[in-house]
């Protein structure tokens, strides 16, 4: 190893800065004042008392409170007594028959004969106790509803509520019968799901379709889900928060009053054409 070279330029520089800075921190005191809360500071750590170690804790050796139930099983079985089965306790065993060919079938179509009168007697209840409150609280709004049921409520995709229809023909909100549609929500023809699921008010103010009786004319009617997978309208997708969300697109809200200020039919026309000129 060679000798270590001198000092650089810079680290004399440096050293004539630290010694300039020392010289005017004590002419101004602050080294004496430092040295003087150093004092003060080891004193009082020496006055401190030492932290206590803490004290392990000592467990009663009482016994755990149980209920009366259990204390009466402990005081009338032993202590040494465990659940055993009947094999290792050396007691016979019988064993079950096995139930013939065809048993099985038989039991389980009883079993679907049971649960269909099941729920026949339930369409009776519903039938029998509610049909006539909810009668009395059904208005005759053609739009969304104004009594919530969620029994004979379907959802709408869009609001997602499960209000009973104004539809004057209505078997399932007029009546109460399960087993048939409403005719207050819309059924898209291609996917029979719950995307093509719409109120009257939804169907009209969000995506500007026709009126509910040409929807239910109409049977090859498709919702937008299945508009915008087959191709048939370009950039026409479907509105609802869900969907808006799916594509990192921020929820309307209630944005027909703006759409209607613009000029456009429905939401659904007003993001048609965001959508156009976004692309072109």
């Amino acid at each position: 190893m060679g000798k270590l070279s001198a000092k650089s330029d810079y680290e004399s520089l440096r050293d004539a800065r630290i010694s300039e800075n020392m010289a005017r921190m004590e002419m101004l005191g602050l080294l004496r004042c430092a040295v003087e809360l150093s004092d003060i500071a080891s004193a009082s750590s020496s006055r401190a008392s030492p932290r206590k170690a803490p004290k392990p804790r000592v467990m009663s050796m009482t016994p755990l409170r149980r209920s009366g139930r259990l204390v009466a099983a402990t005081q009338t079985a032993s202590a040494s007594t465990r659940r055993r089965s009947a094999r290792l306790n050396g007691e016979s065993v019988q064993h079950k028959a096995l139930p013939p060919i065809g048993a099985l079938s038989k039991l389980a179509a009883v079993a679907v004969e049971e649960t269909d009168e099941d729920e026949e007697n339930l369409a009776l209840v519903v039938d029998k106790k509610r049909v006539q409150a909810l009668q009395e609280r059904r208005c005759d709004s053609k739009a969304r509803g104004a009594v919530y049921d969620p029994v004979l409520g379907i959802c709408c995709h869009f609001c997602r509520q499960k209000k009973l229809c104004g539809e004057e023909d209505c078997k399932r909100c007029g009546e109460g019968d399960l087993k048939q549609p409403c005719l207050g929500k819309t059924d898209c023809s291609s996917c029979h799901s719950s995307n093509g699921i719409l109120c009257r008010a939804c169907l009209k103010v969000r995506y500007g379709e026709a009126e509910m009786e040409e929807v239910r004319k109409n049977k090859n009617w498709m919702c937008p889900h299945c508009i915008e997978e087959k191709g048939i309208r370009k950039f026409w997708i479907c509105n609802s928060s869900f969907c808006l969300k799916k594509r990192k697109i921020p929820p309307t809200g209630i944005a027909i009053y703006a759409a209607r200020e613009q000029g456009y039919e429905s939401v659904a026309h007003l993001l048609m054409d965001r959508l156009k000129r976004k692309a072109f």
